[in-house]
């Protein structure tokens, strides 16, 4: 009698079954790593009772929380801003723990006493009181009409929180996933100063299963196109698994809204993907997101609202708000008496000391200038917690008379470690770490200008600062070229070698 041969196929299929998921599991940190740290906090929440069915009809259904550091909040709030966290699909109110946590802990340096990056500044900004919803881990994805109802009882919410507040109080709105559609959805609102959404599906909705969803999503595309409350999309990129990145992408607007999708592997400070439950938790992102919070609330203007989203919540795409007035000018005792290097060499500067001056003769067959600086600031661009030396750029005729240039790139860039994957497995990068890059293309200089001078001010003996004149087609290298040997060295081919603490630093073909 032959054998039956449905187990062997049973078990087949499973093992295949398991190849894929587990495949698929890791599919997301082989395309992009993830480099996050965990987040720490000590959380408590306290329920907000009377928002109760006087304000809204869902109140019996879902409720409001408002969360405090233990040890660092005060008990009740006051003299204190707003913020509103909107949990996603089946989230949960407790999400907004380590957002809230680092707002705190980035305010205040140790429970209830002011940090010193915000006490001379304390009458301008506050300390946070971050709100969530709670919506019992309702599938909005799904439904249509379960989604309608977060927006209408969010909406109230809003409502209520305010009501706490001084008059002309404006609230800040952060939403995850489909918390992202909810909080887009509360717009126009002149109650709301900004939106800030995580891993919020804005083209596609997860699933059509009724038209309800679809009304949703077509009176965000409206809001998109025509509401003036500055708004910024943060997706996790391939590492997302749930949300495809084409669908976190905000739609081109034609006015002058400010509109920013910025993936996470590009989110200066952080430079890693980002899974979709990991975005509200991850340390490299909570942090700026709410450091941006912090500096955004008290705000009522929407060009300084984008401001502060543009320097925290940066992808080095576009130029930072850049103010050249405030760069010290070179006058020309200093460029007479400044360092002059020979032509096609490159400026090498470790450990700069005090303030000094380098000229470097423009070459004719180059087209970009190229400018590192590790530790130190350009102009408005720095890690955070910058070293005390500043840089800039100056464009100078054989006279020596020189002027301040704009760079056409300034953006802060990683810098990672030789033998080690970056980003580093579940630690990542250190808010503090970055080089800022700086590039000026030579296209229309002024046919008078002869030199380019790079400016060192307050070195302390720490950082390094590198410079040269590159095609206009030269790349970056591969990130083999770093290196943690003192003993190690860029190829011979490499114009920038530097050592910079324990690394080598090798740019540039």
């Amino acid at each position: 009698m032959a054998a039956n041969p449905t187990p062997w196929i049973a078990c087949l299929a499973f093992l295949s079954l398991a190849i894929l998921f587990f495949s698929a599991r890791e599919l997301g940190g082989t395309l992009s790593p993830q480099g996050c740290r965990m987040s720490w906090m000590s959380p408590s929440y306290v329920q907000q009772t009377n928002f109760n069915t006087s304000w809204s009809p869902l109140a019996d259904r879902y409720s409001l929380w408002l969360y405090r550091e233990v040890g660092w909040d005060a008990a009740r709030i006051g003299d204190s801003l707003p913020v509103l966290f909107v949990p996603g699909n089946a989230g949960s109110s407790h999400q907004v723990r380590s957002i809230a946590s680092s707002a705190t802990r980035q305010y205040f340096s140790s429970p209830l006493r002011t940090s010193p990056d915000f006490l001379p500044r304390s009458d301008v900004y506050k300390p946070l009181d971050f709100y969530a919803v709670e919506f019992n881990e309702d599938l909005s994805a799904f439904h249509g009409t379960t989604l309608e109802s977060q927006i209408d009882y969010t909406s109230k919410a809003v409502a209520y929180i305010l009501s706490l507040y001084p008059p002309n109080t404006q609230i800040i709105v952060l939403g995850h996933s489909m918390g992202g559609v909810v909080a887009t959805s509360l717009l126009p609102s002149s109650q709301i100063s900004a939106v800030i959404t995580m891993s919020t599906p804005f083209t596609l909705p997860p699933a059509r299963f009724d038209n309800n969803i679809d009304s949703v999503y077509a009176n965000i595309a409206r809001v998109l196109e025509e509401d003036p409350t500055p708004i910024v999309s943060l997706c996790g990129g391939a590492t997302d698994m749930m949300i495809p990145s084409e669908s976190c992408i905000l739609p081109l607007n034609n006015r002058s809204l400010f509109r920013r999708t910025v993936f996470s592997s590009a989110l200066e400070g952080a430079w890693t993907g980002v899974g979709h439950r990991e975005m509200v938790w991850c340390h490299q992102v909570r942090w700026r997101v709410a450091r941006a919070a912090l500096e955004l609330a008290p705000f009522a203007s929407e060009h300084k609202r984008a401001g502060v989203l543009d320097r925290w919540l940066r992808d080095g795409h576009t130029l930072p708000s850049l103010d050249m007035d405030k760069v010290k000018p070179l006058d020309k005792a200093e460029a007479e008496q400044a360092n002059v290097l020979p032509i096609g060499q490159k400026l090498v500067v470790d450990d700069p000391r005090g303030t000094r001056a380098h000229l470097l003769p423009i070459p004719v067959a180059r087209r970009r200038f190229t400018l590192l600086v590790s530790g130190g600031t350009v102009i408005s661009v720095a890690p955070e917690h910058p070293l005390p030396f500043f840089v800039a750029i100056y464009g100078c005729s054989a006279q020596f008379a020189c002027t301040p240039l704009r760079p056409d790139i300034l953006k802060l860039i990683p810098a990672p470690v030789a033998n080690k994957p970056f980003p580093v497995p579940n630690e990542g990068s250190d808010e503090s770490e970055g080089v800022v890059l700086a590039e000026v293309l030579l296209d229309n200089l002024p046919g008078d200008m002869t030199h380019f001078a790079v400016k060192i001010e307050e070195g302390n003996g720490r950082g390094w600062v590198i410079a040269n004149f590159a095609d206009k087609n030269d790349e970056v290298i591969e990130p083999h070229c770093y290196s943690v040997d003192p003993s190690s060295r860029c190829p011979a081919d490499e114009h920038f070698t530097t050592l910079y603490g324990s690394r080598i630093y090798c740019r540039m073909r």
